[in-house]
């Protein structure tokens, strides 16, 4: 018995799966996610600006330059242990990546900073809610 013959497109190991597609279409911003301590700080200085909502406290700043949208989240360990405090970033970490393309400003820097049980156990959609609410808050409409 001789074995099956093996794709000729090399795909063997993936098998016939489709790649994964990006539900963002490709018209929208290039979002960078901030990592230095003091872009944290700047924002949370004047004349940055700070809306709380039942879900999350968010802050922005206007960095008055050309570049994109960025963005830092953050958890105290009043949300939890690590294994909560993950959760809710991750959660805060998709909210943002799906309305800040479309309610953030270019030139701007935004923490999303978590909130202890609210942010992990509220519903998706109200957790989305909350932050284009706290987004036309700051830039003042």
């Amino acid at each position: 018995m001789t074995p099956p013959e093996a794709p000729k497109d090399g795909n063997a190991a993936r098998g016939d799966t489709p790649p994964a597609v990006s539900v963002c279409p490709p018209d929208t911003q290039k979002i960078e996610v901030m990592a230095k301590r003091r872009d944290f700080l700047a924002c949370a200085r004047p004349p940055a600006r700070k809306q709380g909502t039942k879900a999350m406290m968010v802050q922005g700043r206007n960095r008055r330059d050309d570049g994109g949208i960025r963005m830092g989240f953050t958890c105290s360990k009043k949300v939890g242990n690590a294994v909560a405090r993950n959760r809710a970033k991750r959660r805060l970490r998709e909210a943002a990546r799906m309305i800040l393309p479309y309610h953030g400003r270019p030139g701007w820097d935004y923490v999303l900073i978590g909130r202890a049980i609210e942010t992990a156990q509220r519903p998706f959609e109200e957790l989305k809610r909350d932050l284009i609410y706290a987004l036309k808050k700051i830039h003042g409409q």
